[in-house]
């Protein structure tokens, strides 16, 4: 009978004792084919603008990473992202700027390009949407919470000292003032009159016509088309032939990530959906 376990036994005895080690050697494995010298002349990239945008950090990294190829001709921008911070928004929206100006960019929505990441891609040197896409969303929110009745039902009471008359604005241990409502207000205001105005420049809109393709309002690919926030509707595939019409290239060699540094991606993107998704249950609605 112990003859007959044996190997199942010598199985887990070698399992146990160079498993880390296998884990060590297919890490260094990963690194070394990330890290490895293309064996072509890379002329495109893609780049992504994925999930919840809190911050610009991934999409500065991608670029990057394309600065390193004096050979690539021109990016592709893969969104699917339904916003998110004001001021990493800006500051990718200025990412895909700079870009643009050393190579042409398209940008393709695949599911969702609103609010934030309509502000990235709409800089792109031409916007495509897939049929099922929806666009826009241009607009600023402020989300803030009262819960006053609620710590005084738990005898909880805040103490906050503070310097400056407005450094207590969004308080969320009590309610706002009338002063203090209408100073975010105002930024509030200040703010979306920033995006509007960034936007009918990258598309060559006009202010005054804002009512109709900003607003907050999110529009189907045909109407987005018929406002002028992308220039065409089609697949992944008609935005390369745009990219290769743009940027001359005929036989695309594509800068990919890294098989690790997608894994990665992949699963920050599902923890931080999960995440937010627990804790906020944010969505279109």
């Amino acid at each position: 009978m112990k003859k007959l376990f044996t190997p199942i036994t010598c199985t887990l005895d070698f399992i146990t004792k160079y498993f880390k080690t296998f884990v060590f050697l297919t890490i260094l494995a990963f690194i070394a084919l990330a890290t490895s010298e293309p064996t072509q002349t890379l002329n495109l990239a893609r780049i992504y603008i994925k999930g919840m945008i809190l911050d610009s950090a991934s999409l500065r990294a991608q670029i990057d990473e394309i600065n390193k190829y004096s050979s690539i001709k021109g990016a592709l921008l893969v969104i699917d992202s339904p916003g998110g911070a004001l001021g990493a928004s800006v500051e990718m929206a200025d990412l895909i700027k700079s870009l643009k100006a050393k190579m042409p960019v398209v940008a393709h929505a695949e599911g969702v390009m609103a609010s934030g990441s309509y502000y990235a891609g709409a800089y792109a040197s031409e916007v495509y949407a897939n049929r099922g896409s929806l666009v826009g969303s241009i607009g600023v929110i402020f989300n803030g919470f009262n819960i006053e009745e609620l710590l005084q039902k738990i005898g909880y009471k805040p103490s906050v000292i503070s310097a400056g008359e407005y450094k207590e604005v969004g308080a969320y241990y009590r309610q706002w003032s009338a002063k203090e409502r209408a100073y975010i207000e105002n930024l509030i205001k200040e703010e979306y009159e920033m995006f509007v105005a960034d936007i009918a420049s990258a598309r060559g809109l006009k202010v005054a016509d804002s009512d109709s393709f900003a607003q907050g309002k999110i529009f189907n690919a045909p109407k987005a088309k018929s406002l002028g926030l992308i220039d065409d509707i089609g697949s992944r595939d008609d935005a390369i032939e745009a990219l290769k019409r743009l940027s001359g290239v005929e036989n695309p060699q594509w800068l990919e990530k890294s098989a690790l540094q997608s894994y990665m991606d992949r699963a920050l993107e599902s923890s931080a959906s999960i995440a937010l998704g627990a804790l906020f249950g944010m969505g279109l609605r």
